[in-house]
């Protein structure tokens, strides 16, 4: 018996050999299959990238198309030094001149279109998350993005029959895309192996950069033209874009490896050897309680509840604030109000790569990987604001520290934006819906505070400068909240009994703590 006992180590130290060496073979099987063969997460990959580019396409066209909208009855800026306010701008043979625009909407009521889209956007994020998880994420998103794109579309005729017409329309449309980054990260945590998990968002979710930089110097441009009526323009093509991909959509992706028809035997395998395989234990019922008592969990929520103030006091209001403060022509200010996206797509994808190799390589854990980037995140683009707030008239430097600033708000992507799979893989839909809806209740916050803040019909600097500072604050107070209680640990309750036997090599060879 002893002798059994001493051989027992030897035994043991072979297998974890064997397993080792299993593993290797998997990792370096999957990257041979680059060669000549497009992986089928990648397809899904760039697919989830067009549509995310196309949902954000049709959700910010109205940032600059209300510009052109409004006839506005404000005066002219004033060049009197004693007022708050920057000097009009002499124009130039290159500006395009404003036309007058068909809607006599108050300050308040554009801050309240601008908003209307997330009254229904917030809705359907927790149900677009749970059905995604429970019968698959590709119909939800396919759809989700197809009625964006109808509301879209819709858009033009409901403005010039009413006001709250209007508005109804917008609300529909944010129901439509509300299901689709739940949904997409329910799928992400069927597909995607850890390892790539952080570059693998940045590629996917930075669409919404990239669809944010193809719409607002497109729409600006749309705008100046007289066939067509101009800023309906921004609606019928984006709109129609959207039901292209849908079509695209449903036959090249599907809802887990195993169901693909075409994708490589070698894949499946990785994929199945990294995450699991793909079962029924999605099905089980929702812990809302065990929700409602987690910490880490209420840390991304008040981490993606700060960013999303500052994210969207830039997204609706930025053109506003090019055109009403700096004087910028509508086409230079939807070109200057897309660089900070492009920027951030960038950053997002650099910083998130470089993320993932210090994870590979062990030289930081997960969880001090996601602290440290989720700062970087919230502390430059916070301090930029400020900047901007002291830049005054200074076109230069606003559009400088915008796009700088804007760069290291991608590494979210490397912060808390994957953090629920970490929790809880079978729960991750339904808690990026909670998340996500909660997050985006700033979406219409922030345009009603704004627009009280500069409801006067002389705007001025020290009514923005406050604007600014809110955004600021409320960003950097949120990211000290999930610096003290994230965490990369899967709940207990998020655990099948045989998890909680099982021990976990995967994690322990690509996630090494440090």
């Amino acid at each position: 018996m002893s002798s059994s006992i001493e051989e027992s180590p030897i035994i043991n130290s072979d297998i974890e050999n064997d397993v080792t060496n299993d593993q290797r073979n998997l990792v370096e099987s999957d990257r041979e299959e680059t060669t000549g063969w497009i992986k089928s997460r990648t397809v899904l990959g760039i697919m989830g990238f067009l549509g995310f580019a196309n949902v954000y396409a049709m959700r910010v066209n109205l940032s600059v198309a209300i510009v052109a909208m409004i006839n506005s009855t404000a005066p002219l800026p004033s060049n009197d030094s004693t007022l708050d306010v920057c000097p009009a701008s002499a124009p130039s043979n290159t500006s395009i001149p404003a036309k007058p625009g068909e809607f006599n909407w108050s300050a308040e009521q554009q801050s309240i279109i601008l908003g209307s889209f997330f009254y229904g956007y917030v809705l359907t994020q927790v149900p677009g998350g749970r059905i995604a998880e429970i019968f698959g994420g590709k119909l939800v998103y396919g759809i989700g993005v197809l009625l964006t794109a109808i509301f879209t579309i819709l858009s033009p005729i409901a403005a010039y029959t009413d006001f709250k017409f209007f508005i109804a329309v917008r609300a529909l449309e944010g129901l439509g895309e509300g299901v689709t980054y739940p949904a997409m990260h329910a799928m992400l945590a069927r597909w995607i192996p850890p390892n790539e998990r952080s570059k693998f968002a940045a590629y996917v979710y930075a669409g919404s950069n990239i669809g944010t930089v193809v719409s607002l110097p497109i729409s600006g441009w749309l705008c100046t033209l007289d066939w067509g009526g101009g800023w309906p323009l921004c609606f019928y093509l984006f709109g129609g874009l959207g039901v292209l991909w849908f079509i695209a959509w449903m036959f090249l992706v599907y809802d887990t490896p195993q169901c693909h028809p075409r994708i490589c035997p070698k894949e499946v395998e990785y994929i199945n050897w990294t995450i699991g395989p793909q079962d029924d234990k999605h099905n089980g019922s929702i812990p809302w309680l065990k929700f409602l008592t987690c910490v880490p969990l209420w840390a991304i929520l008040i981490a993606q509840c700060g960013q999303a103030w500052l994210f969207y006091t830039q997204l609706t209001e930025l053109p506003t604030y090019m055109s009403n403060i700096l004087h910028f022509d509508i086409v230079s200010n939807a070109w200057l109000s897309a660089l900070p996206y492009l920027t951030a797509w960038i950053g997002g994808i650099l910083i998130s790569t470089f993320a993932d190799s210090l994870l590979a390589r062990g030289y930081i854990s997960r969880l001090t990987s996601m602290k440290l980037w989720n700062t970087v995140a919230a502390f430059i683009p916070a301090f930029g604001l400020l900047g901007i707030a002291w830049a005054g008239c200074d076109r230069v430097a606003v559009t400088t520290l915008l796009s700088v600033t804007a760069a290291f708000g991608g590494a979210v992507y490397a912060g808390n934006q994957m953090n629920h799979i970490d929790l809880s893989p079978q729960f991750a839909g339904t808690m990026y819906g909670i998340t996500n809806a909660t997050s985006n209740i700033c979406g219409f916050l922030a345009p009603y505070v704004i627009g009280r803040i500069i409801s006067s019909e002389q705007q001025t600097l020290g009514q923005w400068r406050e604007v600014f500072y809110l955004a600021a604050a409320v960003d950097l107070g949120a990211n000290l909240f999930y610096l003290f209680f994230a965490s990369t640990e899967e709940q207990d309750w998020s655990k099948s009994d045989d998890d909680m036997t099982a021990s976990a090599p995967v994690e322990s060879i690509m996630f090494p703590e440090s």
